[in-house]
């Protein structure tokens, strides 16, 4: 497709190093995720000044990153492809930050014309000197990031775009909300973000507990599926597209750039069928790229992968 919209110079580590995520270090070594600035909501009624409107609310996402695929899958499933719009950044990052480059499955940002996220912060925030994050809900009307926060942001297109998503699909039904909240907790601190704190751990006991309790939740989330397809029985729910994209990048990465290899995916049998079982979803499967995902781990964390080398596997069959 022929642009106008400028892009990134190429990546350049030499230039400009590498992008350090800008978190405070615990003392014990252990990993700790950065704070996330905006956190306006999008609402059906407008309450809180951003309310659900199509053609006004921009994606900018990595398909790389866990946290903005979720949002990528949320918009796929609700069949909001032609009321938000998006935009794929370069899944590998130097010291600039996320960046518009042309590529396979990335390219310009011909929303804004930006090059580097970092301009979306600044034009919300002049100075901004905080993580630059994906996903990123941006506003044409007001020309600002909305939402950085990404468990918002996928609830916000589930809950506020109703009258223009797929009548079928009720991603949070107010009936599981409770049962659904305590369970997404259990799973972003011990497997959505515990495979971080595997990866990013800088002490020995900092890893030893991560992967410990990695292991125990998978080990329960596995038990769990023994008798339902899905988190809550026979429909997809929030908790589902919040499990899943840890799960779908856990043998391709996290077993052996995060260390968290005391287990594949692939050897707890309820947790591997009902990956690939989703997977057969377009709107999961569909919307993962392997090739954006192992290019981003391995090659913009010099700490755990200092050459930069790209594995050529693992060949998974994600057919059931």
């Amino acid at each position: 497709m022929t642009t106008t919209a400028p892009v990134a110079g190429p990546v350049d580590f030499a230039a400009y190093g590498d992008y350090t995520v800008k978190a405070a270090t615990r003392p014990d070594g252990s990993f700790a995720r950065p704070l996330y600035r905006f956190r306006d909501r999008v609402t059906a009624d407008g309450d809180g000044g951003f309310p659900a409107e199509p053609g006004r609310y921009h994606l900018y996402v990595s398909l790389a990153c866990p946290w903005a695929h979720r949002s990528v899958i949320v918009r796929a499933l609700l069949g909001l492809e032609d009321v938000v719009s998006m935009s794929v950044v370069d899944p590998v990052r130097d010291g600039r930050g996320w960046a518009f480059r042309e590529g396979p499955g990335h390219g310009p940002d011909e929303l804004n014309g930006f090059t580097l996220l970092r301009e979306a912060y600044e034009a919300t925030e002049p100075g901004y000197d905080g993580h630059v994050s994906v996903p990123v809900l941006w506003d044409r009307r007001t020309g600002r990031i909305v939402s950085n926060n990404f468990p918002d942001i996928s609830l916000d297109l589930g809950q506020a775009f109703g009258r223009w998503a797929r009548p079928d699909v009720d991603l949070y039904p107010e009936d599981l909300r409770a049962e659904i909240d305590a369970l997404n907790e259990r799973v972003y601190a011990d497997v959505n973000n515990g495979v971080y704190k595997c990866g990013f751990a800088e002490s020995q006991e900092a890893y030893d507990s991560a992967v410990t309790a990695l292991f125990a939740a998978l080990g329960e989330l596995d038990e769990r599926l023994a008798g339902r397809r899905y988190l809550f029985g026979d429909r997809i729910t929030e908790a589902d597209v919040r499990l899943w994209v840890t799960l779908v990048r856990f043998d391709t990465v996290y077993v052996t750039h995060f260390k968290a290899n005391i287990r594949r995916l692939s050897d707890h049998p309820n947790l591997w069928r009902y990956t690939r079982d989703l997977y057969a979803d377009p709107a999961f499967g569909g919307t993962t790229d392997f090739g954006h995902i192992k290019r981003h781990y391995y090659g913009t964390h010099p700490k755990i992968n200092p050459l930069r080398i790209v594995p050529a596997g693992p060949v998974i069959d994600w057919s059931l």
